[in-house]
C-alpha cells in the first residue's frame, strides 16, 4: 500500500481528490515493482518551486514538478523490490516492505496536467530520469496516464 501525505491543497483547487492521487501513486509504484511505500506531495507557488529548483538543481526559475527521493536514488527495475536497511535500499526483498519514496513538489499554475505531474514525480522517485534515458520514462508516463484514465 502506498501511504500518502498531501500539503498545500488550497493552492490546487483543481487537483484530483486524495483517493485519485493515491491511485495514481499506487499504479505508478506498481509499474516499477514497488507495492508499499510513503510519498508526500506538496503543492506550492511559483516562487517556492523556483527557490527549490535553484537550490537543488542549480537552475534558475520555476518548473512544474520536482522530486526528492529519500531511500536511495538508484533505479528500481520492473519486478525488483526494495527493502530499507538504514538509508540504503537493497534488492530483492519482500514486496510488502515499505520504502520511504520521498517528496514531490508541484506548482499547479505551471503544470499542464496535475495527474501527469503526479505520475512524472513518482517515476523520478522510483529512479527514472527522462534526461538520461532513451525515452523510457516519458513513454511509461504516457502509458500509465492512458491506463489511469480508463
Amino acid at each position: 500500500m502506498i501511504e500518502l501525505e498531501l500539503f498545500g491543497t488550497k493552492l490546487a483547487p483543481q487537483a484530483p481528490r486524495e483517493r485519485e492521487i493515491r491511485r495514481l501513486c499506487t499504479l505508478t509504484a506498481a509499474s516499477r515493482g514497488v507495492a508499499a511505500g510513503h510519498v508526500a506531495i506538496e503543492f506550492v507557488d511559483a516562487s517556492r518551486i523556483a527557490d527549490l529548483n535553484e537550490r537543488y538543481r542549480g537552475k534558475a526559475g520555476p518548473t512544474d514538478v520536482l522530486s526528492f527521493p529519500i531511500d536511495g536514488v538508484e533505479p528500481l527495475h520492473a519486478g525488483a523490490k526494495a527493502a530499507v536497511e538504514g538509508d540504503v535500499a537493497a534488492a530483492p526483498a519482500p514486496q510488502s516492505v515499505p520504502r520511504e519514496l520521498g517528496d514531490i513538489i508541484i506548482c499547479p499554475p505551471l503544470a499542464v496536467d496535475l495527474r501527469a505531474a503526479i505520475v512524472h514525480g513518482m517515476l523520478h522517485l522510483l529512479g527514472m530520469d527522462h534526461e538520461r534515458d532513451d525515452g523510457q520514462m516519458l513513454a511509461l508516463e504516457r502509458e500509465l496516464l492512458t491506463g489511469a484514465l480508463r
